[in-house]
């Protein structure tokens, strides 16, 4: 085998069996340092030997077999304590571990590991991005734009805490699963929404961020098929990530969603989405749980890409959908993105007094003053117009909306 295939082989079994081996290491031997450790010497030693002994026909086998030597290996050097050599005897067991949750998955007990509430919410994307992903430290921090070394700090701290306050390896029970999955999906949302729309840096778009939240929750969605949050948050990252080749233009400009060529959405994505909300949505009306705000968020994006032109699209529809929202989520935020559609079915001036209440708590927020910026502009309050305009210029922290911003603000009359 050639040395590129070898090089597209360890690529391709990197994505699928990283956040395996990790986890299975980690219920082995009960330490994430030991099994992110032992698990990416494995690629290494791959790297070294598969070019010229070739790929062997299980990948993922070789691999674990080398990390768990690895790991062993490890522990042996760093201590010759009785605890340490019970942990390293641990791989000779082959008693099936007791189940430790609704769902006997290693992987599953990693995200809910690194997703733990005791952690701050940057540690728990670091170690998620870490541990399932296996993006690199300085992958990691190029993507938040921090030092590399502070992020290495970042994430060596989030795996003492789980160390020293005894933080169970281990899925929640049934009882409270939902409770902690919503803390789950949250970080693979913000780690979708950092790369769809990076907050700073020249990068208008992060892909690589983008399709390892998809990648995540495709793997939750295998491990909580019944789980409609689960089933909605990736629903939702699909028909947004649908339209990535659309939304910016050449000179790095954003593009709204009403000027975008629709024929550029990726379709395949789009049907795939579309599936989704619709087994939501038969759930329900078989006499499931209704909706949770990210089922709600996807049907909203399944309206505007079922649309064949932005003129078709169904704002009456998208208003009940953020009424429902509301009444789950009363955040400024869904308020706000209410009031938008509101302007697009009742007019700009409702909208706009929609859009007014909410001045004292969205004032540090880029898009209410775009929003803003937008209605006067349409009811021919230039003046206001270009303030507003100015204002979200001055706290929006991506170029490509920068860029749309100031030519919207340069494009008015008056």
């Amino acid at each position: 085998m050639t040395g590129p295939t070898v090089e597209q082989a360890i690529i391709r079994v990197h994505h699928e069996e990283w956040a395996r081996l990790v986890a299975s290491l980690a219920r082995r031997f009960g330490d994430l340092d030991v099994a992110e450790e032992a698990t990416a010497e494995a690629f290494v030693a791959a790297a070294e030997r598969w070019p010229h002994e070739g790929v062997p026909p299980n990948p993922g086998g070789w691999l674990a077999t080398t990390a768990t030597r690895k790991a062993i290996d490890q522990l042996r050097r760093e201590s010759q304590r009785d605890a340490k050599h019970q942990a390293a005897r641990m791989v000779y067991d082959d008693t099936p571990p007791e189940p430790t949750g609704p769902v006997e998955d290693d992987r599953l007990r990693l995200v809910f590991t690194c997703c733990h509430p005791a952690l701050a919410m940057e540690a728990r994307v670091a170690l998620t991005l870490r541990l399932l992903g296996g993006l690199t430290v300085s992958e990691i921090a190029r993507a938040f734009l921090v030092q590399e070394t502070a992020m290495a700090r970042r994430i060596t701290r989030a795996k003492a805490k789980i160390k020293a306050a005894h933080i169970p390896y281990r899925v929640p029970s049934a009882n409270d699963i939902r409770e902690r999955l919503a803390g789950v999906l949250a970080v693979v949302y913000l780690v979708f929404n950092e790369g769809y729309l990076a907050s700073e840096g020249d990068d208008p778009t992060r892909v690589d961020l983008t399709d390892e939240a998809i990648r995540l929750g495709r793997l939750l969605r295998a491990l909580l098929p019944d789980n409609g949050e689960v089933a909605g948050l990736l629903a939702l990252m699909l028909l947004t990530d649908a339209r990535r080749l659309a939304r910016v233009s050449r000179t790095g400009e954003l593009v709204t969603l009403d000027e975008q060529d629709r024929g550029a959405w990726n379709r395949t994505l789009i049907a795939e989405g579309n599936a989704l909300v619709r087994e939501r949505i038969e759930a329900v009306a078989a006499g499931g749980d209704p909706p949770g705000r990210y089922q709600l968020q996807a049907a909203i994006n399944a309206v505007h890409t079922n649309a064949p032109t932005s003129r078709d699209t169904d704002w009456s529809a998208i208003v009940a959908l953020y009424g429902r929202m509301v009444l789950l989520d009363p955040s400024p935020i869904v308020r706000l993105n209410r009031a938008v559609a509101v302007a697009e079915v009742d007019g700009p001036g409702v909208g706009l007094a929609e859009i007014d209440r909410l001045a004292e708590v969205l004032d540090g927020y880029h898009a209410f003053h775009a929003a803003r910026a937008d209605l006067l502009r349409r009811l021919g309050r230039g003046g206001e117009s270009r303030a507003a305009y100015d204002r979200a210029i001055g706290l929006a922290g991506n170029p490509a909306e920068r860029a749309y911003l100031t030519r919207r603000r340069d494009q008015l009359v008056g």
